[in-house]
């Protein structure tokens, strides 16, 4: 029989004002999505407007009222010429159904038209990884906490479904509204990789073969062995080596025959079905220009909309009272909140980008070679914000520079150790590896080892694999492959 008890429990717990919801959630919208988003409000909240230049309105409503006379001319001609005829006509005439009287519903947009490009016909239909996954965590039952924890692993999945952010990174981002440990995520984790596509984010092939192994019935003619194979001899079945998969095993040979048969069937790459690869237009939201000696950032004159309260509500406000007086409060509150977190947001998105460009005058003048390393923490630190901040602050945001447009992320990377006890950018050691592969003798190309060798005679300390890790994310290939292709243009 159980016997009552009384326990003390310590929980740490954050409640966000709504003001400081809408003002983290502003940070992290770009420029397009914060154009919509205040659209949406301004829609909504009948408080909020948008500021137009008046001789703009005046000239838009001469338009509209011309073109609404022109209408109403062609409806009289047309029916005076429509006694004449036997049959109404075929012909769709988007002018019989406009009104003289409602001249804010012209529009000089035809709803027809013969030009059936590529462009209209296209299916865009098609959900992206991204939002097929939140579409079934928001019909799952997860609770608001793991909610938030899966829609942050969400968003650090790579076009094929593959986690790429540490645990740590991860638990970072959701700072500071959502304090969790790294066990908690983990667990989240295992959820989102049950979701469809089973296997997504995972964080290596092995890994995705097996969570979809586990996924098929228990009776699974080879699912036990394939599980052996994907779990310890992955790089057999990269290779083909069927003997020595044999040899390793004991399997027969056709018990194995089944278990390939079976890894085959599955999905290495959980995301490539999706359409996660669609033109994106980038727009800069900040950009960059250079003022005499100092470098000057500027926001784009999108991330200020003009907006306005609106007089007529405001007044009727004073006016009225009731449940009118208390609605009308409540969004004028609301529209105050609106000004008062774009003024926040504009302010901590230029300090952070005026900081960066401050740290990367190297850049801006040399290119990647004088990249300088940069991390979050220390423009928190210079900022006066929290890190979380400025990782809000920093995603999917655009500068927009002499140099070219990058994301601010892009300015941010690791260091690499000098032999004086200084540090490189691991962007400028990228450059140098690149140039040395370039200026290679033709015929004989460096390894990675002579070009850590060549980085070390300049006073930069990088370990021979670490130039390979280098050097394959740059997409140039091995020593062998280079000296391979030098001999085939030779013989072409």
């Amino acid at each position: 029989m159980a016997h009552p008890s009384l326990q003390l429990r310590l929980s740490q717990k954050l409640a966000l004002a709504p003001q400081l919801q809408q003002a983290i959630r502003l940070l992290q919208l770009n420029r397009i999505e914060l154009r919509d988003y205040i659209q949406e409000l301004v829609d909504e909240n009948p408080l909020l407007d948008h500021e137009q230049d008046v001789s703009t309105e005046e000239q838009e409503r001469t338009e509209v009222s011309l073109e609404s006379e022109m209408a109403e001319t062609r409806q009289a001609e047309e029916g005076q010429g429509q006694d004449d005829q036997d049959y109404p006509s075929d012909d769709y005439d988007p002018d019989q159904w406009q009104t003289g009287s409602e001249p804010e519903q012209w529009s000089d947009s035809p709803a027809w038209t013969d030009d059936f490009s590529e462009r209209q016909i296209a299916d865009s239909s098609s959900a992206s990884l991204r939002e097929h996954l939140l579409a079934q965590i928001r019909l799952a039952h997860f609770s608001e906490l793991d909610a938030a924890i899966a829609a942050a692993i969400v968003y650090a999945l790579d076009d094929d479904g593959f986690l790429t952010d540490e645990i740590t990174e991860i638990r970072t981002s959701l700072l500071p509204e959502v304090l969790v440990e790294d066990d908690e995520i983990i667990a989240v984790l295992h959820r989102v990789q049950r979701l469809e596509p089973v296997g997504v984010a995972s964080r290596s092939t092995g890994e995705c073969i097996v969570i979809q192994l586990r996924a098929q019935p228990a009776g699974t003619a080879g699912r036990d062995l394939a599980l052996r194979l994907a779990k310890d001899h992955l790089d057999l079945i990269a290779a083909n080596d069927y003997e020595e998969m044999l040899r390793r095993t004991g399997a027969s040979s056709e018990s194995l025959k089944q278990a390939l048969e079976l890894i085959r069937g599955l999905e290495p790459r959980p995301g490539a079905r999706f359409d996660n690869r669609r033109d994106e237009y980038l727009v800069p939201d900040v950009y960059v220009r250079l003022d005499g000696d100092e470098w000057v950032t500027t926001l784009s004159p999108d991330s200020n909309p003009s907006l306005r309260l609106n007089k007529y509500y405001v007044s009727l406000l004073r006016k009225s009272g009731g449940k009118d007086a208390e609605y009308l409060r409540g969004r004028l509150q609301e529209a105050r909140w609106l000004l008062s977190s774009l003024e926040l947001r504009n302010r901590t998105l230029l300090k952070v980008s005026q900081c960066i460009v401050d740290t990367q005058k190297g850049f801006l003048a040399d290119g990647e070679i004088a990249m300088k390393p940069l991390i979050l923490k220390e423009v928190s630190e210079r900022v006066g914000v929290h890190e979380s901040t400025v990782s809000r602050a920093t995603t999917r945001k655009y500068m927009l520079t002499p140099r070219g447009i990058y994301e601010l992320k892009y300015f941010f990377s690791s260091h690499v150790r000098t032999i004086s006890g200084g540090q490189v950018s691991a962007t400028a050691t990228k450059a140098r590896i690149q140039i040395l592969i370039e200026n290679e003798p033709p015929g004989q190309p460096l390894s990675d080892q002579e070009i850590s060798e060549l980085l070390s005679e300049i006073g930069i300390l990088v370990a021979r694999r670490t130039v390979a890790k280098y050097r394959e994310s740059q997409g140039i290939g091995s020593s062998s492959e280079r000296r391979r292709a030098y001999r085939r243009n030779v013989n072409f």
